[in-house]
């Protein structure tokens, strides 16, 4: 299977660009979502927090304060790789799942939708990658746009990631979302038909429609040897 990696910054459109993808048939696995569900009460991402951070972090209900854990690890830089840390196990087995039931369905193009997918080296696993890019002042307005925060706020969010222009050197493909939507969408659609050029041999193989090729051919095989030795 070919599995696209998708990544961009805070507030630069990547979360638009994935949703192109779900709306026209292509499966995403959504680090975001898989990280929601490893801080789940009860969960052992949510008990190694809890434990490092302390119950304050906690809503009445029990569930994890996630602005207010946001707001702890996006000022100190020790206290978000110590969480990224925690968390890592917990989300990589997740998004590995995610992948083997849609494998397992026969999907052959899927997107991970991944912010740190360099930082947590996940680039390794995908090909080809798109970086959804905008500038740093673009980036900032629209944060303080989307979650009404103050330009320091804003400024601290987005330094606490790898920069955009960083991202887009490491890029296979590159959008660009400093325009409109309608220039977003005209970019996509070519990236669309990228990604969706017919799988490689390697990754046809890979695919739940090669695997099931090899086993019957390995089946066949043994099949043969039995009759002639029999």
């Amino acid at each position: 299977m070919r599995i696209v990696g998708l990544t961009g910054g805070i507030a630069s459109g990547k979360s638009t660009v994935s949703n192109l993808f779900k709306s026209n048939g292509v499966p995403v696995v959504d680090a975001d979502v898989v990280a929601r569900d490893a801080l789940k009460k009860g969960s052992g991402g949510w008990k190694k927090v809890v434990a490092a951070f302390g119950d304050e972090i906690l809503l009445e209900n029990g569930e994890v304060n996630r602005p207010m854990l946001g707001q702890i690890v996006f000022s100190d830089p020790d206290k978000r790789q110590f969480l990224n840390r925690l968390l890592a196990p917990h989300i990589s087995s997740g998004i590995f799942w995610e992948v083997v039931k849609l494998w397992l369905k026969g999907y052959k193009i899927i997107v991970l939708d991944v912010p740190l997918l360099f930082e947590a080296k996940m680039d390794k696993f995908t090909k080809p990658i798109i970086v959804v890019w905008v500038d740093p002042e673009t980036q900032k307005k629209r944060l303080m746009g989307r979650d009404k925060s103050s330009e320091e706020d804003a400024g601290n969010r987005i330094n606490a990631q790898m920069p955009l222009d960083m991202k887009r050197d490491k890029a296979d493909i590159v959008i660009d979302n400093t325009g409109s939507l309608d220039d977003l969408n005209e970019q996509f659609q070519k990236v669309l038909i990228e990604v969706s050029k017919p799988l490689t041999w390697t990754q046809f193989w890979l695919s739940r429609n090669g695997a099931l090729i090899i086993l019957a051919s390995l089946t066949s095989g043994v099949v043969l040897c039995i009759k002639a030795l029999s």
